[in-house]
């Protein structure tokens, strides 16, 4: 079958193997932010993320596979449920992938699937429910990272405020290991932030230099709101005037702060272990 064929039936797989082909440049081109945001779409790499993506309902548009795994039991299934969500299934060639990731030993499976954010209006914490509003991060390895650990701690969903790094970008997605598509994603200018911390139910919990509260000793018994700054300046005096506790993470060596994902994690374990501790 031509390179630029389309799929003529259900079920239809398009060979490429020309490092030219029109589709493959387009899923290249999801490397560059300018191109994720015109057409909503982003790349994931690797068989288990991409099945675990699809188990979880994303919408798919694309999945690329090397033909080595092609008779792969999970290739294979994933592939079914590609055409039958309207996708398009590509069986490439180890050269090809490689250009598709950018990457001298590429993964075998690669997915593109539609970004999702939810609205402000559709976040609504359980009783004890947290979440993570994250001001100006601008290291895709850290929020990866921290969207990881937002799943790992139960956590129920990442806000991101102001400019901040592409959650849908390459690196970001890597570093999440999965967690993108379990964790709920939403983005808020400053103003729109402000507006709506006024609707929350709970309370906010920022970590500042001038924080005076050991992080330790605050109640986490309602729903928490956590607000975490940008990784050189910390959290910004405007959004620390949001906050209902200022709190601090004593620390006993020589260094004079923490890696953001690290004090993310540190925090959202500390209250998963507080409401632990309440049940």
């Amino acid at each position: 079958m031509a390179d630029d064929s389309p799929i003529s039936a259900p079920g239809a797989i398009r060979a490429v193997t020309s490092l030219n082909n029109t589709t493959i440049k387009e899923i290249r081109a999801l490397a560059l932010p300018k191109y994720r945001k015109e057409s909503g779409l982003f790349v994931t790499e690797g068989m288990k993320l991409v099945a675990d993506a699809v188990e979880e309902d994303w919408p798919i548009r694309i999945l690329a596979y090397g033909a080595k795994v092609a008779n792969h039991p999970i290739v294979r299934r994933v592939a079914t449920r590609t055409h039958a969500r309207g996708g398009e299934v590509l069986e490439v060639t180890d050269a090809v992938l490689a250009k598709m990731t950018r990457r001298d030993n590429p993964q075998m499976v690669v997915g593109v699937f539609e970004q999702r954010l939810m609205p402000p209006s559709a976040i609504r914490p359980s009783p004890r429910g947290v979440w993570v509003a994250l001001e100006g991060i601008k290291d895709p390895g850290n929020l990866g990272t921290i969207i990881r650990t937002v799943d790992a701690s139960g956590a129920e969903g990442v806000i991101l405020v102001g400019d901040t790094v592409d959650p849908f970008g390459v690196e970001a997605v890597r570093a999440t290991m999965g967690s993108i598509f379990h964790v709920p994603l939403a983005r808020m200018t400053t103003g729109e932030f402000a507006a709506w911390r006024k609707t929350w139910p709970g309370i906010v919990v920022g970590t500042h230099l001038s924080g005076t509260e050991d992080f330790r000793d605050v109640d986490y018994a309602k729903p928490v709101l956590l607000l975490m700054g940008n990784e050189q300046s910390g959290l910004d005096d405007g959004f620390a005037a949001l906050c209902d506790h200022l709190v601090k993470i004593p620390q006993a060596g020589r260094a004079d702060s923490l890696n953001l994902a690290i004090a993310t994690g540190v925090m959202l374990f500390e209250i998963r272990r507080n409401e632990l501790k309440l049940t």
